[in-house]
């Protein structure tokens, strides 16, 4: 038990939902997106199976959402572990056309 209470003091405070949300807008778009299905805003859901298949294509974009969210991340990573190593460096483009034609 003495254990279980120093790792829970110890650990860093996570961040909320809302403060996650926050910085993944597309995310939240898609949850609010999800809800107004769930919630019927629109008014026009009068079947099941009709609600059913609005919600399964908003819960496709939203893991197409995060899929992307997730990808921009890891480029983002390895671009940052890239540009702090010495030594390596972007390929840039050529400023010459090459070597002329000799005549």
């Amino acid at each position: 038990m003495k254990k279980y209470l120093e790792s829970a003091i110890d650990r860093p405070r996570r961040k909320s939902l809302e403060e996650r949300l926050r910085e993944h807008p597309q995310l939240r778009s898609r949850l609010e997106q999800m809800l107004d299905v769930l919630e019927n805003v629109d008014g026009d859901v009068v079947k099941a199976d009709e609600a059913e298949q609005r919600f399964i294509e908003e819960l496709r974009k939203l893991g197409q959402a995060a899929l992307q969210g997730w990808a921009a991340g890891q480029q983002a990573q390895l671009e940052h572990y890239w540009d702090e190593r010495e030594g390596v460096s972007r390929k840039e483009k050529k400023n010459s056309t090459g070597t002329r034609a000799s005549v």
